[in-house]
């Protein structure tokens, strides 16, 4: 369904902001070759190599285990009716169905977009598979760009026939009508139908967003009868439909919008399923409406979540509804209902290891199997199906049997926060939890946007768990691991909770004996820079290191702006600082507004020169408040950076402007590199002491399968 990509749309949306200019001082280069950096302290040439030479072992390490986990499944198949699709990053190819062995033919090439535009981001087949099309991200930029491709009489290598700039989302109605939205200056308000006839090529605006607190994108529903175009703001949703039926008619609107009403659209047999937040406690319930009649009082309610679940995501297939849900402690499950009388409810418990479940692209013609890929942070991808007709949830592919796993554990875990609440956490770790007291421990946050924390596959983190560290991921509020309330409840005026549940994770952990403060390091990026900003300036001596990307540190600053891009439509996350009592709450927690001498954590900031998602100016300020409260904390106390080590801030500035991170492998492999070189420095680590370590740990694991365990 569509609340998967609404999420990732929200996130992608997050922090837009244009970048001030202002003078800077030129950096000092330090550390990096590829960018600038600048520190609070002079570094040695001794310890100027020693960075430099942990960063080289590092790039070889991750080239090494990025090799052994190249094979893993991932979501770069899909099928059409007569042919099957595969996707490089650069190159769509495809095979006859039932022809395996028949020879690829490349039918598009990134290159086609045009010069400097170089990576796939979405793909989507005409129903009778005649029209292909496909956005291509710009390099080092967020600019996409889409381009259509004829499949009919495809000549190996053809030109690209039409080129459509800024298209963020975009759905076949039929094999010659396109649904499309626009993004301009990071807002996407307009909705377009492009008519590719025999005579003529006609483009026509059909929806345009006059609410700037309002994003619109365009969907499909699964039976590929409806294109729905949805408008979402922080608090309330509206979702017009286009019957592929009729194509060239305009927007049909469902449910006008309503303060409060969130509610998300699905399509089968003349009827529309509908996820809404008209549930307990304003959580989502499945309701059903004819489609001649679909507003609001026509919805009649048909399940809701069993209590201490809540709804994640739907799949709607041909008599079935198949949800993804989370229990209290964040487990992933797979729920089923069936869409007929009379209903059936069944729950498929998944592997205890599970953390994620990425829903896979579904042909053009099969809707009675929903397959997906289950990962961990730690554990690669595994490919499932459920099958609606046999009621049974099975591996398809399991390509973790060429790799050998070493066991490890998924810990959940419970705190309770400051105001009594209980906050999920989940941990990672190879040794037993009585034996993590030495360990390494490198914890993971975000809570914003009800956006969950990332918990898909990555080798890094699958390297760092066989060097011996322990990996937490604190499932704060603000985010959306418990639920729409959950964000809410993390949100505007009760953002600080998200502050003191993360303080109450790494308390807890180091209660139980998880490490220790002087091995303990936080990872966060964008708005999880925020938590972590006012941690560090309430509670300096929970942390060791911190790393933080593309972050923003500056909210009452930014906030302030309503000349940037889409200020007037975060205030419904942040507040509205026009607003005294909002004002007066982000200033209590702004990372920047209440840094004060005292000895932090030190870090590591790599920011972007050209993101506007984050005003580069606000990173700025923060470092050099940063840095000037450090040395005023040092020479008041007498500190002496000889005897006792002095906390390092490491502003890491690379080109470009993209906001995520570079999409280049070898750039992300450097850019990850530098982080691990900093935090075995900063911890004190000895990378290869702790690598003949757990090597010896893991060689005295005999007679135990390879296998993770609970």
């Amino acid at each position: 369904m569509n609340l998967i990509s609404s999420s990732c749309l929200l996130l992608l949306r997050s922090f837009s902001r244009n970048i001030h200019q202002r003078n800077i001082h030129p950096f000092i280069s330090r550390l990096y070759t590829e960018g600038s950096s600048q520190t609070t302290v002079e570094l040695s040439k001794d310890q100027l190599q020693k960075l430099r030479d942990q960063e080289q072992r590092f790039k070889r390490r991750l080239h090494s285990v990025h090799r052994k986990f190249a094979v893993v499944p991932e979501n770069s198949e899909f099928q059409g009716r007569h042919h099957v699709y595969f996707e490089d990053g650069k190159g769509i190819y495809r095979s006859t169905l039932g022809h395996d062995e028949q020879e690829m033919l490349e039918v598009f090439n990134a290159d086609w977009a045009g010069d400097g535009y170089g990576t796939i981001q979405r793909v989507r087949l005409s129903p009778s598979e005649t029209m292909l099309a496909v956005t291509v991200k710009k390099d080092h930029h967020e600019e996409t760009r889409c381009v259509l491709v004829h499949l009919d009489g495809l000549i190996l290598r053809q030109k690209a026939p039409l080129v459509l700039d800024n298209v963020l989302s975009f759905e076949w109605a039929t094999d010659d009508v396109l649904y499309y939205s626009t993004q301009e200056t990071l807002r996407c308000l307009c909705v377009f139908r492009l008519h590719l006839s025999n005579s003529e090529v006609k483009t026509t605006l059909v929806y345009e967003e006059k609410d700037p607190e309002f994003f619109v994108e365009v969907s499909r529903s699964r039976d590929q009868r409806l294109v729905t175009i949805n408008c979402c703001s922080k608090i309330s949703s509206e979702v017009w439909f286009v019957d592929s039926k009729t194509p060239l008619l305009f927007p049909t609107l469902i449910q006008s919008r309503q303060p409060g009403l969130l509610y998300h659209v699905e399509h089968s047999d003349n009827c529309l399923f509908i996820l809404a937040n008209t549930g307990a406690n304003q959580e989502y319930q499945l309701l059903r409406a004819p489609l001649a009649s679909p507003s609001m009082p026509h919805w009649v309610p048909l399940f809701s979540a069993v209590p201490g679940t809540v709804i994640k995501d739907m799949e709607l297939l041909q008599d079935h509804c198949v949800f993804t849900v989370k229990d209290s402690q964040c487990r992933v499950q797979i729920q089923t209902l069936t869409t007929k009388e009379p209903r059936q409810f069944n729950t498929h418990q998944l592997p205890h290891w599970a953390c994620d479940l990425s829903p896979q692209r579904v042909g053009t013609v099969d809707r009675g199997s929903f397959g997906f890929l289950l990962s961990s942070p730690v554990h690669p991808p595994v490919r499932y199906l459920f099958s609606c007709r046999e009621q049974k949830l099975s591996v398809t592919e399991d390509n973790t049997k060429h790799i050998s796993l070493t066991e490890f554990n998924t810990t959940r875990l419970q705190t309770t926060s400051q105001d009594g609440t209980i906050v999920p956490l989940t941990l990672l770790h190879m040794p037993a939890l009585s034996e993590l007291h030495k360990a390494p421990l490198l914890l993971h946050v975000y809570g914003a946007y009800g956006v969950d924390l990332s918990m898909v596959f990555s080798p890094e983190k699958r390297m760092l768990l066989e060097d011996g560290w322990a990996l937490a991921y604190c499932h704060v509020r603000g985010g959306g691991e418990r639920g729409l309330a959950w964000h809410q409840a993390g949100s505007v005026l009760q953002k600080r909770k998200g502050v003191d549940d993360l303080a109450a994770c790494i308390q807890t952990l180091h209660h139980l004996g998880v490490s220790h403060p002087a091995l303990t390091a936080l990872t966060a990026r964008s708005a999880g820079a925020v938590l972590v900003g006012a941690l560090c300036n309430h509670n300096p001596q929970l942390l060791k290191a911190v790393i933080l990307q593309a972050p923003f540190l500056d909210v009452l600053g930014t906030m302030q702006d309503p000349s940037l891009p889409l200020t007037i439509e975060e205030r419904g996350e942040w507040g509205d600082p026009l607003m005294r009592e909002h004002r007066d709450n982000i200033a209590s927690y702004c990372p920047c507004h209440n840094i004060i001498p005292q000895l932090y954590p030190s870090m590591l900031i790599t920011a972007y020169s050209e993101d506007r998602r984050v005003p580069l100016s606000g990173v700025m300020k923060y470092v050099q408040i940063l840095k000037k409260a450090i040395q005023v904390c040092t020479t008041r106390d007498g500190v002496n950076s000889e005897l006792a080590r002095v906390p390092v801030v490491i502003l890491d500035l690379q080109p470009g402007g993209d906001h995520f991170g570079p999409e280049d492998f070898n750039l992300s492999l450097n850019e990850c590199a530098r982080q691990l070189a900093f935090l075995y420095t900063e911890l004190g680590l000895d990378h290869q002491k702790t690598r003949r370590k757990q090597k010896h740990r893991s060689n005295n694991l005999t007679g135990k399968s390879h296998r993770p365990r609970n």
